[in-house]
């Protein structure tokens, strides 16, 4: 599983009490409480992953904060570092770790590195339309698909016959993916692919609900893109690792590390080392964890943080 912290999710998801089938929300995630005081212009510059999530935020937020101005644009996770760096931006959300040469670009500026929160919990997710009958893939199969270098080894796959579906056969497979701002083609390439190339078949999209939707308009394509974003008229396609057994993108795959494609979803804020963030910063962030926050963390289709962690977490930035 390519979350990190996986000790601690593992053993979060082995004690915790079964959730309701509904929702993965328990008890034990704080509510949030408004503060005093809490006043002026948050900037928000990166994922567009995270895009609908860090709106709903926002408008959870501003109940609790109505004169509060929140502006949100996420046109990619490499958007992120720069915007940081530069104080364009309070929050940074990313789909993917910051890279070594981004956080060395902050710290060449403020003299320490940018802080990590994690935020949520995302299957990464191969998409097929809904009318595919497909079972599921491996990830060798994904990087021979997806990839003209194919680093795991495997047999270049063009046709759909070539996975089992024999009356496709002369059907070429048509692939969606992101652009190469996107932490998502980033996370996929590093993951999915073996940091290998991807083919130049693929068809790159500004957006996560852009590879959606032209999955959704073709009956024989595969794409990837976030949870988040699965619609009515595509599937998630369960993945297999090594010992051949499929896992569908759900919250308990997620959790246990059986899928192998999870991740944190993440923001990064710049905190000096030693001292709380400031206000704004800080008590949006307390929203984002709080059970109001996961639960549209959870409505909106991605997995909310267990409860322990989210706190953990919230407790850190005010430090």
């Amino acid at each position: 599983m390519k979350i990190k912290h996986l000790s601690i999710l593992s053993l979060l998801w082995a004690v915790m009490p079964a959730a309701a089938e509904v929702s993965h929300i328990d008890e034990n995630h704080a509510k949030y409480e408004a503060v005093s005081g809490v006043t002026g212009n948050l900037n928000s510059i990166g994922s567009d992953t995270l895009n609908n999530l860090m709106t709903l935020w926002a408008e959870g937020f501003k109940t609790a904060y109505p004169n509060v101005n929140v502006q949100i644009e996420g046109k990619g996770s490499s958007t992120a570092p720069p915007a940081l760096i530069e104080g364009t931006a309070q929050i940074g959300p990313m789909s993917r770790p910051m890279k070594a040469e981004e956080i060395d670009a902050f710290e060449k500026r403020y003299g320490y590195k940018p802080t990590e929160v994690q935020v949520a919990i995302d299957a990464l997710a191969i998409f097929a339309h809904k009318d595919n009958p497909l079972e599921g893939l491996s990830m060798k199969q994904v990087d021979s698909i997806f990839s003209q270098t194919r680093k795991k080894g495997g047999e270049d796959i063009q046709d759909w016959a070539q996975l089992g579906l024999s009356d496709w056969k002369g059907r070429a497979i048509s692939l969606f993916g992101r652009n190469s701002a996107s932490g998502t083609y980033g996370f996929f390439q590093e993951h999915a692919l073996a940091k290998g190339d991807f083919k130049s078949s693929v068809k790159e999209q500004p957006g996560s609900s852009g590879v959606v939707q032209g999955i959704g308009g073709d009956l024989y394509s595969l794409g990837y893109s976030g949870i988040g974003y699965k619609t009515s008229g595509v599937r998630a396609v369960p993945l297999s690792g090594d010992d051949g057994k499929f896992f569908e993108p759900n919250y308990d795959n997620a959790l246990s590390g059986d899928y192998p494609l999870a991740r944190f979803l993440v923001v990064y804020v710049n905190k000096k080392p030693g001292q709380a963030l400031d206000t704004l910063t800080l008590e949006f962030l307390k929203f984002v964890l709080s059970k109001e926050g996961q639960t549209i963390t959870e409505k909106e289709g991605y997995f909310p943080m267990p409860a322990e962690l989210a706190a953990e977490v919230a407790t850190s930035l005010s430090k």
